[in-house]
């Protein structure tokens, strides 16, 4: 009834600030783009009772016998950002509309410590509003992927539902979308205690592993790791299938071509919603970055083989008639 509720709030409020600039947005995306905030969430009090621990860097617990309290530092796990949650996809929401009424109680249960966690597609699965986004498929790609077969992962090891939000779609800058997604897998793969909640595998050294790799900090800020370590799926906008090491991309040409694997990775977003340059192959690469191999002007193509052509001309004409002189 809640999300409900914060929905046709959300859904409202587009139509106030659209109905003297335009249509009115139905859009999900555009949905989730404005309005954001605090002051225009339904429940921001009712959430306040949580936030005030898990919103702090420490909380206040009180012994009701003796009168006694005690300030204990909040676990980072258990730590939710304010700004980041009221800014995030799921900003609308109130606490307890993914979580359980016994959280309520304070001191929380053992019993909510097991609480077993909502999943991506039991809000937006087989819904028509968000078939476009197509999780079904994602979910899909996700069980086939490495990160499946780990015992205790879930969509929320990469999309922390209290700040997650979506970027390839919405972000002007495509350098500030390759960070924020980066950062997602160095949450684990940088970070050794994270990574040791999840498997018992020895500490990986991410700039050793990747040793082939040249010119290193180039590729780390204009590509993300997902581009080099998924299989491509046209049917989806980010893939899922995070494959083993030995099958990660290691050739050049992959993308240092004109059938650069960009445009079905990073760039496909971009090449689909926006012209490319008239006359570059892959033009819509050259839009944020040069990307040698990839990037080519077929007209330039043309005139550097007529200029090398005539050159070439030149110099049998100029050796026939020496050859002739001579003779």
């Amino acid at each position: 009834m809640k999300i409900a509720l914060a929905l046709i709030a959300s859904f409202f409020s587009v139509v106030l600030i659209t109905e003297n600039n335009g249509p009115v947005l139905q859009d999900p995306d555009q949905v989730l783009q404005i309005q954001k905030g605090i002051d225009n969430n339904l429940f921001a009090e009712d959430n306040e009772k949580c936030l005030v621990c898990h919103g702090e860097p420490y909380f206040e617990l009180a012994d009701t016998a003796t009168g006694v309290i005690r300030n204990r530092l909040m676990c980072d796990d258990y730590h939710v950002d304010r700004d980041e949650f009221y800014q995030s996809n799921h900003w609308s929401f109130a606490c307890t509309d993914c979580h359980s009424y016994d959280f309520e109680i304070f001191p929380h249960p053992v019993s909510t410590r097991l609480e077993e966690p909502y999943h991506c597609n039991d809000c937006h699965g087989y819904d028509e509003q968000y078939a476009r986004y197509q999780f079904e498929e994602i979910q899909i790609e996700y069980e086939e992927s490495v990160h499946a077969e780990i015992d205790g992962f879930s969509c929320w090891k990469c999309h922390d539902p209290h700040s997650y939000e979506i970027n390839i779609r919405n972000s002007t800058s495509l350098g500030k979308t390759i960070l924020y997604d980066n950062n997602i897998c160095l949450e684990c793969h940088a970070n050794f205690d994270n990574f040791q909640l999840l498997t018992d595998k020895e500490e990986i050294k991410v700039i050793d592993s990747h040793g082939w790799l040249p010119n290193q900090s180039a590729h780390f800020t204009s590509v993300r790791c997902i581009e080099c370590h998924t299989g491509i799926n046209e049917s989806i906008l980010v893939a899922h299938k995070l494959l083993p090491k030995d099958k990660a991309v290691k050739r050049c040409t992959e993308c240092h071509s004109s059938e650069s694997r960009l445009l079905a990775t990073l760039y496909k977003f971009q090449s689909k919603e926006f012209r490319a340059d008239v006359g570059f192959i892959n033009g819509i690469i050259l839009n944020q970055s040069y990307v040698i191999g990839a990037n080519r002007n077929i007209i330039l193509n043309v005139l550097s083989f007529i200029i090398f052509a005539g050159v070439i001309l030149v110099i049998v004409v100029h050796l026939f008639f020496r050859i002739i002189r001579r003779a």
